[in-house]
C-alpha cells in the first residue's frame, strides 16, 4: 500500500483522514492547515507523496488561496477527486457572493458554534453587505433592527434544519408586508461514501 503524507486543511476537529485513503488507497500522516502562514513551515521527504484534503465548511475562497499556495511550493502535490467542500456550503456561499451587495443587511441562521454559519457571515461582510448577523433562532430576531431596511438577506447553515428559516421569515411577515425571493447558486444533488468501519 502506497504512503502518502496528507496536508489537511481544517479549522475543526472533522477527520477527513478516510476519505483520502479511500481515494488513493493509502496510508496517510496528517499536518493541519489553517492559514498561509502554516504552509511555511511544512517540510517533506519524499514531496513527490503529497496530497491535501480539506475540511467541509471552510470559506471557497479561502481554501482557495491556500491551495494555490500549496500547489506553488509543491508542484506534484494531489488532491482528492471529490470535492471536499460539501455542495450545501459552497451553494450558500456562492449564493451570498452574488445577492449580499444589494441587501441592506443580511442574517444567517445557524448556531455561534457553527464554523459553517460563521463563515456565511463572514462570506456577506466580504460581499458586500456590513450588517450581517448570525441569529440562532427567531425568538433572538430584534425586528425593530430592520425597520429601516428594504432588502434583507436570509440564508443558514448547511445543517440547519428549514422550519428555523422558515420561523425567521414568519417573524418578518407578522410586523411587515414581505415579498420573499428565492435566489440560489447550485443543485446540491450529490451523496458521499461513509468512511470505512461505519
Amino acid at each position: 500500500m502506497a504512503s502518502f503524507d496528507l496536508i489537511e486543511l481544517s479549522l475543526d476537529p472533522l477527520d477527513v483522514t478516510p476519505t483520502l485513503e479511500d481515494e488513493f488507497t493509502s496510508t496517510v500522516v496528517k499536518n493541519e492547515i489553517e492559514n498561509l502562514d502554516d504552509i511555511k513551515n511544512l517540510k517533506f521527504e519524499n514531496e513527490d507523496k503529497l496530497a491535501y484534503v480539506t475540511q467541509t465548511t471552510l470559506s471557497v475562497d479561502d481554501t482557495k488561496e491556500i491551495i494555490d499556495a500549496l500547489k506553488k511550493k509543491f508542484p506534484h502535490i494531489k488532491s482528492s477527486p471529490k470535492e471536499d467542500i460539501c455542495y450545501a456550503t459552497t451553494n450558500r456561499q456562492n449564493a451570498i457572493k452574488d445577492y449580499a451587495h444589494e441587501c441592506d443587511s443580511f442574517i444567517v441562521v445557524g448556531s455561534k458554534n457553527s464554523s459553517n454559519s460563521n463563515r456565511l457571515v463572514e462570506v456577506a461582510k466580504k460581499s458586500g453587505c456590513d450588517l450581517s448577523v448570525l441569529l440562532e433562532n427567531a425568538s433572538n430576531l430584534n425586528i425593530d433592527n430592520y425597520k429601516n431596511h428594504q432588502t434583507i438577506g436570509l440564508s443558514s447553515g448547511a445543517s440547519v434544519p428549514d422550519i428555523l428559516v422558515q420561523d425567521v421569515i414568519s417573524k418578518f411577515r407578522e410586523a411587515f408586508e414581505i415579498n420573499v425571493k428565492e435566489v440560489g447558486a447550485g443543485e446540491e444533488n450529490i451523496s458521499f461514501k461513509l468512511p470505512r468501519g461505519i
